[in-house]
């Protein structure tokens, strides 16, 4: 059993627990001596600290007591919770799901660096007191998409997370409100796409161009409104933008959309100042323990906003 236990003596009454425990003799690291504080490895006079005690002074004669490989004292928060600015969905010690906001970067544009203008870069401060683990990036939604992110704690985790995703096997849903109704309620869509390096969007190919590469999506309408839907998406490719262009190649583009554009759909006018599209949910195998793992991301005010919107224009 890794377990350690000190008396506090003269020298130290007064100190705060995080602080003592971070001396050199003990857990050598104040990072560390939160770590195992918030995970409830720790107990004075044999009560659990919480976080709160990180800051208690500690008095003559106390019992300090670190239970390092206490069952279930891994970090694990299968519950929302904030973490400065970004909204964490689930955490362990092998991976971290973050409920993305719409206009935040998942990982910093190249020119930018390593600014904090991304979930990465938020990420990398979170953990800036935790030694043992960083951010590695797993996959990515686009910047004005809102929802579910999942970034690995470290390299091995990373590994087994893309592999997943390399054989299609996580799911991965979207909800998205798109002009009219998709016909029928609920279906597939099969394109052949291939990336446009200068425009920078995806473009429908011919299956027969080496180019190409096959994107399929399932769909099903949630909610019929007057002038629009809000559709439910789940990828079985993963392609960037799919769900964008495959909803517009249909004559359904997504409200506030700006680049999958064309013909009479720029005449549009339903006021929205992004693509209407959140990653509600993703689902997988936990990479370390093999155990089915869901993450949900509630919808945003935004979108649950202009859902409210459509659905009283629609009962005039």
């Amino acid at each position: 059993m890794d377990e350690s236990q000190w008396s506090v003596g003269p020298e130290s009454v007064g100190h705060r627990l995080d602080k003592f425990l971070a001396s050199a003799d003990r857990l050598a690291s104040r990072g560390r001596a939160v770590a195992a504080i918030e995970r409830g490895k720790v107990f004075v006079n044999e009560i659990e600290a919480t976080k709160a005690d990180a800051a208690r002074r500690l008095t003559k004669g106390d019992r300090v007591r670190v239970w390092m490989d206490r069952p279930g004292s891994a970090r694990r928060r299968s519950s929302p919770h904030q973490a400065g600015d970004l909204a964490i969905l689930y955490e362990d010690d092998d991976l971290i799901a973050v409920n993305k906001p719409s206009g935040l970067l998942t990982v910093p544009l190249d020119r930018r660096g390593e600014a904090a203008d991304s979930v990465l870069g938020l990420l990398k401060h979170y953990f800036r007191t935790d030694r043992a683990h960083r951010p590695f990036v797993v996959h990515r939604i686009d910047r004005d998409t809102s929802g579910v992110v999942l970034f690995a704690k470290h390299a091995a985790a990373q590994v087994q997370l893309k592999e997943q995703f390399l054989r299609r096997e996580p799911e991965r849903t979207y909800r998205a409100i798109v002009y009219g109704h998709p016909t029928p309620l609920s279906g597939t869509w099969r394109d052949h796409l291939v990336w446009d390096d200068r425009a920078l969007i995806q473009r429908k190919t011919h299956p027969r161009d080496p180019r190409g590469k096959e994107a399929v999506s399932e769909y099903r309408t949630v909610e019929r409104y007057r002038d629009a839907s809000l559709i439910e998406v789940r990828l079985v490719t993963g392609k960037r933008n799919q769900i964008r262009i495959q909803a517009g190649l249909r004559g359904h583009m997504l409200v506030g959309e700006r680049r999958y554009v064309s013909g009479p759909e720029r005449l549009r006018q339903i006021r929205f100042p992004r693509q209407a599209l959140h990653a509600c949910r993703l689902a997988l195998r936990h990479p370390v323990a093999g155990r089915p793992l869901s993450i949900e991301a509630p919808m945003p005010d935004d979108l649950t906003a202009l859902a409210g919107r459509l659905r009283r224009s629609a009962r005039r």
